[in-house]
């Protein structure tokens, strides 16, 4: 909107951005109409009032922007507490005028800074940092594994201590309803998650804090909100009660949604896990409605498409976890067949694993095991009903093979999504948490004990 720029230093062009004849404009698809020629014509509409309208109306506009940038910056990490967001808030900042030695620059730029990481003689800078999911993550893993809730109280306190009391932006929506969940970050009070509130839930089912009291209240709050921010459709988004305008998408910029928070079926799945073990009815209509989303969301061939992680392995194990802990059993026809899909998909070397490039063929893509899809697999085949299956077997064979003498286990691939076919993540505790988590819920299922499975 302020029209800046920057020059390439002498010597530099941006010429090497483009293909040999590519049109760097963006591309008329479609018939006659489509939202994306909608958009087009009215951005260029707007482009020729911009010049000709009243000058009151444009700096109006541009000091709403500003302050509500600014007010984002507050209680978080940085504008969104994840890179891309806090890259355009230095730049906002800069264009908008603000000195290099202004407090909210100095801030947002301090925020950034923290994602660079240097490791033997070069950096990279992380997208965002993941304390309270790697916290939460780890506790519910630990907690499933046997380990006593007084073990983990200092975890639970600190969850606790995070609970999100401000409204944010979801709250457009749920004007009335009482804040609460928890956030991805370290600070992030405007966006708490979705995913990441069921997670906290589920972990703070096995760990304890010193003041009972104050944890049930947190609890029952983040389980209040949890509910209440159901989409129509029945499910769950990432942060907000979903926004079913699709049109968006049509917008020439809107990379694969990413203007949109439509509901998945891998968060819904968590969701209605952790409001069942947290005492939910299975049979009142929240969770109905959460469970008919799921039988409407199955592939054809029996799997579940997962939104933030990668990605059909992901999607079906959080699904058929969802749907077990509503009371769906072993037996019903939409279960039998994501157990089949499971087992028929596993690598010949007993483990499981997926390709980020099953988001661009919009399908399957197999790819090397890595532990953490090994686990999930697993998990998904348990919540199924199959704790004896050859699949089943050869699955924990490969994590018992794979796994260092420090205990830990090694991956190299990105299992993470922060946006299909744009973006994915390395999250570095995946790799131990879930292997944990699935060779407990065998031992479980199995009802066998540690020292007699060995």
């Amino acid at each position: 909107a302020l029209g800046r720029s920057r020059p390439a230093p002498e010597g530099f062009s941006l010429e090497e951005l483009f293909l040999p004849d590519a049109n760097p404009g963006f591309q008329r698809r479609g018939g006659p109409f489509t939202w994306s020629r909608f958009f087009l014509a009215g951005d260029r509409f707007l482009k020729a009032w911009e010049g000709r309208g009243p000058g009151r109306l444009r700096r109006h506009a541009l000091r709403k922007a500003e302050q509500w940038l600014l007010r984002r910056t507050r209680y978080s990490n940085g504008l969104g507490a994840i890179f891309p967001s806090m890259m355009f808030a230095v730049m906002a900042l800069e264009a908008l005028g603000y000195a290099a030695d202004h407090p909210d620059r100095i801030e947002a730029e301090s925020q950034l800074e923290k994602l660079v990481c240097g490791c033997g003689g070069h950096f990279h800078i992380q997208p965002c940092l993941s304390p309270v999911r790697d916290t939460a993550t780890a506790a519910f893993s630990l907690g499933e594994a046997g380990a006593s809730p007084s073990a983990l109280r200092r975890a639970a306190e600190w969850l606790i201590r995070r609970e999100v009391r401000r409204k944010g932006d979801w709250a457009v929506r749920r004007p009335g309803l009482e804040p609460s969940g928890w956030y991805f970050e370290f600070a992030n009070e405007y966006y708490p998650g979705i995913d990441d509130t069921a997670l906290v839930l589920l972990a703070l089912g096995h760990v304890r804090g010193s003041d009972r009291a104050r944890q049930r209240a947190c609890e029952a709050r983040a389980l209040n909100w949890l509910v209440h921010m159901q989409s129509r459709d029945g499910g769950w988004a990432a942060f907000d009660a979903a926004g079913d305008f699709k049109a968006l998408g049509g917008i020439p910029f809107a990379e694969e949604n990413a203007l949109l928070d439509p509901t998945c079926p891998d968060i819904t799945g968590r969701v209605l896990e952790a409001l069942c073990a947290r005492g939910v009815d299975p049979k009142g209509d929240t969770v109905r409605r959460g469970v008919e989303y799921l039988l409407r969301a199955q592939e054809q061939d029996g799997s579940w498409y997962g939104r933030w992680g990668v990605n059909y392995i992901y999607g079906t194990f959080l699904a058929l976890r969802g749907l077990r802990a509503a009371g769906q059993g072993g037996r019903e026809a939409h279960i039998l067949r994501a157990g089949e899909w499971l087992r028929s998909i596993q690598n010949a070397d007993g483990g499981w694993g997926e390709s980020c490039a099953s988001y661009q063929h919009r399908a399957f893509t197999p790819a090397p095991s890595t532990p953490s899809q090994t686990a999930w697999a697993l998990l998904g085949l348990l919540a199924a009903g199959d704790a004896y299956s050859i699949s089943v077997q050869k699955g924990v064979e490969y994590l018992l093979e794979t796994q260092r003498d420090g205990g830990a286990w090694h991956e190299d691939a990105a299992t993470g999504t922060g946006f299909p076919k744009v973006l994915y993540l390395i999250h570095h505790l995946y790799r131990d948490a879930y292997p944990l988590l699935a060779l407990a819920t065998f031992l479980k299922a199995r009802g066998t004990a540690r020292e007699d499975y060995e």
